[in-house]
């Protein structure tokens, strides 16, 4: 897991060879305009897609993990109290877990809670056990999914 500022994108670029374009896709204008739902990017490779709404309260959610895409979670506008586990201490993954869209669940408690927001954002890699959209207030995300 890493946590930054947008700012300091460039630092990560190259750790993946497309987080250049999800990193140019967070600093477009008119980014929080953008309506809910799925936006292409570079196809498979990346995309991105746009979240708003209240949050979750963390005994309303599971701790998820993703094997194809890494995660940079974005935050526009509210506080997001993103969970962490490490994904190698995480138990047994729920029957909710969707191997078809790259999903897993785990009832599991995080380790470290992370508060993340306006112009903050986190990567989550495959190893990264992650539970996010946990606030008392309204979200306005943008997940990056970033092919491994």
């Amino acid at each position: 897991m890493i946590l930054d500022v947008l700012e300091n994108a460039d630092a990560y670029v190259a750790m993946n060879p497309h987080f250049t374009k999800a990193f140019a896709f967070l600093r477009q204008p008119g980014l929080d305009r953008l309506a809910e739902g799925r936006h292409e990017v570079d196809g498979e490779n990346v995309y991105a897609v746009v979240a708003m709404g209240p949050g979750r309260k963390p005994e309303n959610a599971l701790i998820e993990t993703h094997d194809r895409y890494i995660d940079i979670q974005f935050v526009l506008k509210g506080m997001d109290t993103i969970g962490w586990k490490a994904r190698k201490d995480l138990g047994p993954a729920t029957e909710a877990s969707d191997p078809r869209s790259d999903v897993a669940f785990y009832p599991d408690a995080p380790s470290v809670w992370t508060p993340v927001g306006p112009g903050m954002f986190g990567i989550y890699f495959p190893e990264d056990g992650h539970l996010p959209m946990i606030s008392e207030g309204e979200l306005h995300k943008v997940i990056m999914k970033v092919a491994v």
